[in-house]
């Protein structure tokens, strides 16, 4: 492995670290939710009905069904999710969107919108991390 890419890599990963902790310090402030909160609730709005099993959820956002359901709950007790049970397999649970989360979804959008803005990439810059970005997804590690 070169140093050049072990450097590039180790970059990478302190850029997004920084970048999570930034969206995760505004959304808390202004809309009282976790970045990480945001994501489960932005991939549950892309899903149909929004409404999504907590296994699939979890697949959806790198993390583990366990660590979805403790995420969720305080979502369902302010209202931005509810839960009910699967209509063919009574033993999984599937998280609704409801329209309160809808609603946080798009106000945490343009917040996060505005953030990106505010991010000095050069786009000749950006072309080039998106290039490399491309390659890097398109591993199956």
């Amino acid at each position: 492995m070169s140093k050049q890419k072990t450097e590039f890599v180790f970059a990478l990963l302190a850029a997004s670290d920084k970048i999570e902790r930034r969206f995760d310090r505004v959304l808390s402030a202004v809309r009282g939710v976790s970045f990480t909160e945001y994501l489960l609730l932005k991939r549950l709005q892309e899903q149909p009905n929004c409404s999504a099993a907590r296994v699939d959820l979890a697949a959806a956002v790198h993390l583990t069904p366990s660590a979805v359901t403790r995420a969720l709950k305080p979502l369902e007790k302010t209202g931005f999710v509810s839960s009910r049970k699967n209509e063919r397999d009574a033993r999984q649970t599937v998280a609704v969107l409801t329209g309160a989360g809808k609603e946080l979804v798009s106000d945490a959008d343009a917040v996060l919108n505005d953030e990106i803005s505010a991010l000095s990439i050069p786009v000749s810059e950006s072309n080039a991390l998106n290039s490399a970005l491309g390659t890097l997804n398109s591993h199956r590690f």
